[in-house]
C-alpha cells in the first residue's frame, strides 16, 4: 500500500483496526485504470469494483468514500461517497452511476465535489503530478449514518469519526498529463 492515511495528521482522530479491501479494477498503489477515469479524458466514469473483508464482527454497516488529497485545492477532492451500505461486502462496478441502480437497498450517494450524487471519476489537472485516489471502506457501530443526500461527504466523515470501528483502504494513482 502507499502511505498514505488522510485521517493521520488530523488532531483528535483516533487510530482505528484497519481490514481489507480490493479491487478487480487494480491493485493497491496501482494505476487506476481509464474505463474508471473521467469522461473528460477519454474514460467511462465507472466506478470500481470494491470488496471488503476482516472487518470487526460487531460491524453494523458501512460507507465508502474516495478522496483525492493531492487536488490543488489544500482540502483534497471528494470524488464518492456511499451511505446505508448495510452489511454489504461489495460493490460491483458501475455502482457509482447516477441514480445508484447497483448499489445495495437502502444505500444512497451523497454530492461529490461536483454537486453530483455519484462517482465522479479521476481526472487530474495538466502538471499536476502523480494523485493518490483513496477508496477508503469505514465499518460502522450502526448500519447508517444520519446524513442526507445533498450533503457533502465531508459531512458524511464527521459523522463516520464518532461512529467508524475500522478502516480498510485502497489507493489508486492517476498521474495527470
Amino acid at each position: 500500500m502507499l502511505d498514505v492515511d488522510p485521517y493521520a495528521a488530523l488532531q483528535g482522530f483516533a487510530p482505528l483496526p484497519s481490514f481489507e479491501v480490493t479491487s478487480d479494477d487494480f491493485a493497491d498503489g496501482g494505476e487506476i485504470p481509464l474505463r474508471n477515469r473521467a469522461s473528460g479524458c477519454g474514460g467511462d466514469e465507472l466506478s470500481p469494483q470494491l470488496a471488503w473483508s476482516g472487518f470487526p464482527p460487531e460491524t453494523r454497516g458501512f460507507i465508502v468514500t474516495c478522496l483525492d488529497p493531492d487536488a490543488p485545492t489544500g482540502a483534497g477532492w471528494w470524488h464518492w461517497a456511499v451511505n446505508g451500505l448495510g452489511m454489504a461486502t461489495e460493490l460491483p462496478a458501475g455502482a457509482g452511476a447516477y441514480g445508484g441502480e447497483a448499489l445495495p437497498e437502502g444505500a444512497f450517494m451523497v454530492c461529490n465535489e461536483d454537486r453530483e450524487p455519484a462517482y465522479a471519476g479521476p481526472n487530474p489537472p495538466d502538471g499536476t503530478g502523480v494523485h493518490r485516489y483513496v477508496f477508503v471502506v469505514t465499518a460502522l457501530d450502526e448500519e447508517r449514518l444520519h446524513t442526507k443526500a445533498d450533503q457533502t461527504p465531508s459531512a458524511l466523515a464527521f459523522q463516520a469519526y464518532f461512529h467508524g470501528i475500522a478502516r480498510g483502504v485502497l489507493v489508486g494513482t492517476v498521474t495527470a498529463g
